[in-house]
Formats: C-alpha cells, sequence, structure tokens
C-alpha cells in the first residue's frame, strides 16, 4: 500500500504543478493516467463503474467527483484533485486542493478554505490510534473546523453526505470514516489498519446536489469547496500516511503524533 500511496502522492505533484491559466482538466486527467501506467501502476477511478477518467476535477463550487473534460481552467479558480492507484492490488487515494496561478491569484477567503480543510485532515489522522474509536477522526475534523471558522471569521460547512472509507484491497471498503461527530463512537481501531481520509468543506452551506451528468457533487448555494484526503496506516507503533511523500512526518510531528513507518 506504500507503493500505490507513493505513486498517488507523486502523481498529485505532477499534476498539480500542471495546473495553470489555460490548462483544461483533461489534460490534467491524461497526465495522470500516463504517470501512474508509467511507474508500474494503474489508476482506480476507471474501475468503479460508469466512470472512465484517472481523476475527479471539481472546480469552484464542485465539491466532488467533478469529471475531466474540455473545461479550461483560470487564474483564481480553487481546484480539488483526488486521485486513485492500484499497485500490486493494493490500492492509494489522496486528493488536493490547489489555486490556479497560486497564492497571486488566490482570494484570500479561499486561501483560509484550503488551509482550515487541510489542518483538518491532519487533525482527523492524528485522532487515528489502536485502542481509540474510528469516529473520533470525525470529532476531530470537526472541531479544528469550528475552530478555524470563529478564527476566520468565516462559516464553513462540513458537508455530510460524502465520507471517508476503509481501504486496501478494494478502494471503497466499510467501515465508512466521517467527517464530523457522530452519537456512536464507531468500531475499535486495530493494528494493521488502513483508511482514507477526506473532509470536504465549504465556503457556506453544507447542503449539496448532483449534476445532470450524475457525477459532479456541487454545493447548493453556489459556495467555493474544498477536498483534502490521505491514505493512512495505524499501528502500534503510530501512523504512516502511506499517500504523502514524507509519510506526513512533519505534519504529524507538529501534532505531537507518533510516526511509525515500516520502510520507505
Amino acid at each position: 500500500m506504500r507503493a500505490a500511496g507513493l505513486l498517488v502522492g507523486q502523481t498529485l505533484e505532477v499534476v498539480a504543478a500542471a495546473v495553470a491559466d489555460g490548462v483544461t482538466t483533461l489534460e490534467l486527467d491524461r497526465l495522470a493516467e500516463a504517470h501512474i501506467r508509467d511507474h508500474g501502476g494503474r489508476p482506480s477511478f476507471p474501475e468503479v463503474p460508469g466512470y472512465r477518467h484517472t481523476l475527479c476535477t471539481s472546480v469552484n463550487e464542485q465539491i466532488v467527483h467533478g469529471i475531466p473534460g474540455e473545461r479550461a481552467l483560470r487564474a483564481g479558480d480553487l481546484v480539488s484533485i483526488d486521485c486513485g492507484a492500484i499497485v500490486a492490488g493494493w490500492h492509494g487515494d489522496a486528493a488536493v486542493t490547489v489555486i490556479v496561478g497560486g497564492v497571486e491569484a488566490a482570494r484570500p477567503e479561499d486561501l483560509a478554505l484550503s488551509r482550515a480543510t487541510e489542518d483538518s485532515l491532519y487533525a482527523g489522522i492524528a485522532a487515528l490510534r489502536v485502542g481509540e474509536r474510528l469516529y473520533a477522526v470525525g470529532e476531530a475534523v470537526e472541531a479544528c473546523i469550528e475552530a478555524a471558522a470563529a478564527a476566520n471569521g468565516q462559516t464553513y460547512g462540513i458537508v455530510e453526505d460524502y465520507v471517508g472509507h476503509t481501504i486496501g484491497t478494494e478502494m471503497h471498503q466499510d467501515p465508512q470514516i466521517f467527517n464530523y461527530a457522530v452519537r456512536t463512537r464507531g468500531p475499535m481501531v486495530r493494528s494493521g489498519y488502513t483508511g482514507a481520509i477526506e473532509p470536504m468543506i465549504t465556503l457556506g452551506s453544507a447542503e449539496s446536489d448532483v449534476l445532470a451528468d450524475g457525477w459532479t457533487v456541487v454545493t447548493s448555494d453556489g459556495s467555493r469547496a474544498a477536498h483534502w484526503e490521505h491514505t493512512v496506516a495505524v499501528r502500534d507503533e503510530g501512523l504512516w500516511v502511506l499517500t504523502a511523500i514524507d509519510g506526513g512526518a512533519a505534519r504529524l510531528a507538529a501534532l505531537g503524533a507518533a510516526f511509525a513507518p515500516l520502510s520507505d
């Protein structure tokens, strides 16, 4: 799974570097497919019935599952890029949010939204530990987003209709991983567990709709959204972020969470 995770992380780095004004989301998709296949993997998403692309590319008010196409990106667009790959039968799954044109072209509220979403991802990851209940992840994500909303003077919506998942020899496995607090604490995390945590946060209402294409999920109020995701392994010794190039070492250390890679 580390091999699959690294391939996903490296592919997202390549794709994010190619994001620019005038580039189409389909061009990004083709770049991702070539990179995955050239490095010994195969894309996960085309194996989902009815879907045929390597990436999901969700722009501005699109939350998740955006279909790559001829849409040309423009400076200031907020783009969430979701990628999955399979290596030797094992899956990796991750997502990043980037702003076309970088910081200089960004709206301040979009930068803050993306940062808050990524921070909540790592807060959720840090809540994963052997002997803890799985739904502690959602509690940590929600608490982080509430704190960010207060600090930034913004209204953030935590999308509840789409959540994280267990992952391994299949992309989507049970149990699911909520991005928000729920009444029950869920199953207990055991050593060797692998899950994909993926908060999706909006700049307004958390309500969403699905477009006529049957895939693209958009905010009901037209507000922008960000999506960050990592695949994580949990062991007695600590955590390993399988889709992060450094395994998550720096972010986990900042949160006081144990980092425990097997090898790299």
